[in-house]
C-alpha cells in the first residue's frame, strides 16, 4: 500500500525521497526492519495474552532432559510468524502482483490449516488435532491453486533466446552478452532449475517424451504431480523439524535468506545473465516477501530460542514450510530443495525410516526393532545426551553448509 501511495506522490508532487519506494532493495529492507518490529513488540503482546487465555503446550513424558520444563508454555505462536509476512508484504509489496498474490494465498491457507489443527489441540482438548488427511487435503488443494496458477497466468514467464526467424506479430526484446547481441521473448514454459544438468535447466514436459508424439498434452499434469509432492515434503518436513527450541525457525530463516539471494538474481537481467541461470520477469517483488519472511522468523526466534517463551505450534510449522516450498516453485529452484532443505529432508526421513523398520521387524521377528534411540533425529541426539542448543546450533551449521552448497551447484553444469 504504501508502495502505490509513494509512487503516487513522486508521480504527481514529486517530493523528495518518494522516488525510493522504485528501488527494490529499500523495500525489501523496509520488510525486514518492519517485521522484526511486528514480531519483536507485538509478539511480546501475543505471548501475554496466549499465557492469559491459558493457550499452553501439553507435553508428553519421552524422557527428554528438560522436556517437562517445557509444559504450559505458549503455543500458536506462529501466529507471530504470519502477522510478521502480511504486515510488510501488503504495506511495500506491489499488490497486483501475481507472484505476491500466490505467496498471500499460501501463507493464508495454510497458516488457517495450521491454525485449526492447534485449535482443535488446545480448546477441545483432542491431542491427536486436525486428522492427518484432512491436513493432506489441504495441501494438496494449495498444490493445485499454486500450480494452475503458474500453468495459466499470463503473467507468469521466463525469458529465453530465440532465433531469427520468428512470426511477424511475435514480441521480442533485445539485449546484449557481453558483445555479441541477443534476441530474447518471454514465453510461458515449465522448465525449471536442476543441478548437474546440461545449462541447468530442466523441462517437466520431457519427462513424458517416452510416450511419443503429442505427450505435450499431458505437461499439466506431470506439472501438479511435481508440485503437490515438493508442497506436502517441504510443510511436512518443517512441521517435523519444529521439535526443540529454535531449530525450524533458525533453519527457516537460513533457507528465506537463500532463496531471496535466488529471487534477486532470478529478477535482475544483467545479474543472471552474468550467472547464466534463468531470468524471470515481474518475480522481483517476492524479494520484499522473503525480506518479511526472514524478519518474522528471526524476530520469533527472540522469542524461541532456548529456554523457548512460546512455541510456533502446527500455525507456524506447517505455514513456513509450505512458504519455503511454494517460494522456491515461484523462482523455479525447487528441486534445489532436496538441498537446501536437507534438514528438513533428514528429519522426515529419520522418521520414516523408523517407522517402517520397527513395522517391518515386528512382522518380522515378533518385536519392533529401532534405528535410532528416537526420531525425528533431533531426538535421537538429545537421547544420546546432547543439551538441545547444541544441536540446534550445529544443525543452523549444517544448513549454513547447505545453502553455499546450493549456490555452488548452480554453477556445476
Amino acid at each position: 500500500m504504501l508502495y502505490y501511495l509513494f509512487t503516487y506522490l513522486n508521480k504527481n508532487y514529486s517530493i523528495p525521497g518518494s522516488g525510493v519506494f522504485q528501488y527494490i532493495t529499500f523495500r525489501m529492507a523496509m520488510a525486514v526492519i518492519t517485521s522484526l518490529i511486528v514480531t519483536t513488540v507485538y509478539g511480546r503482546r501475543l505471548i501475554d495474552y496466549l499465557r492469559y487465555k491459558q493457550v499452553g503446550e501439553t507435553v508428553r513424558n519421552l524422557g527428554l532432559e528438560g522436556q517437562m520444563q517445557k509444559a504450559g508454555t505458549p503455543t500458536m505462536g506462529g501466529l507471530i510468524i504470519i502477522l510478521g509476512i502480511l504486515v510488510p508484504t501488503l504495506l511495500f509489496a506491489k499488490l497486483g502482483n501475481v507472484y505476491i498474490i500466490m505467496m498471500l494465498i499460501t501463507t493464508v491457507w495454510l497458516g488457517a490449516i495450521g491454525f485449526l489443527d492447534d485449535y482443535i489441540k488446545i480448546f477441545k482438548k483432542n491431542k491427536e488435532g486436525l486428522a492427518g488427511r484432512f491436513k493432506i487435503v489441504g495441501q494438496v488443494g494449495l498444490a493445485l491453486i499454486i500450480g494452475f496458477i503458474m500453468y495459466n497466468n499470463s503473467n507468469v514467464l521466463i525469458q529465453q533466446e530465440v532465433k531469427l526467424p520468428v512470426q511477424y506479430d511475435t514480441k521480442i526484446d533485445f539485449h546484449m552478452k557481453g558483445n555479441k547481441p541477443v534476441l530474447t521473448q518471454d514465453v510461458k514454459s515449465t522448465k525449471t532449475t536442476i543441478p548437474f544438468y546440461k545449462n541447468n535447466e530442466f523441462d517437466y514436459a520431457k519427462v513424458l517424451k517416452f510416450l511419443g508424439p503429442g505427450y505435450e498434452k499431458y505437461t499439466l499434469l506431470v506439472f501438479l504431480f511435481f508440485v503437490i509432492v515438493i508442497i506436502t515434503a517441504i510443510s511436512n518436513g518443517a512441521n517435523i523439524t519444529d521439535g526443540i527450541d529454535g531449530l525450524a525457525t533458525g533453519t527457516s530463516a537460513i533457507i528465506g535468506i537463500t532463496l531471496m539471494i535466488l529471487a534477486y538474481v532470478s529478477s535482475n537481467y544483467i545479474i543472471s545473465d552474468y550467472l547464466n541461470i534463468m531470468y524471470i520477469p515481474k518475480s522481483e517483488e517476492l524479494v520484499i516477501f522473503a525480506g518479511a519472511f526472514v524478519g518474522a522468523c528471526v524476530g520469533f526466534l527472540w522469542y524461541n530460542a532456548y529456554p523457548a517463551q512460546v512455541f510456533m505450534g502446527d500455525t507456524g510449522s506447517l505455514t513456513i514450510g509450505g512458504i519455503i516450498a511454494v517460494f522456491a516453485i515461484l523462482i523455479r529452484k525447487e528441486l534445489l530443495l532436496p538441498l537446501l532443505c536437507g534438514i528438513f529432508l533428514v528429519e522426515n526421513v529419520s522418521v520414516m525410516l523408523q517407522v517402517g523398520w520397527f513395522k517391518y521387524t515386528r512382522k518380522r521377528f515378533g518385536e519392533g526393532r529401532r534405528i535410532f534411540l528416537m526420531s525425528p533425529l533431533h531426538h535421537h541426539y538429545q537421547k544420546k545426551g546432547f543439551h538441545e542448543a547444541k544441536i540446534v546450533t550445529r544443525f543452523w551449521i549444517l544448513g549454513i553448509m547447505l545453502a553455499i552448497l546450493t549456490f555452488i551447484t548452480l554453477k556445476l553444469r
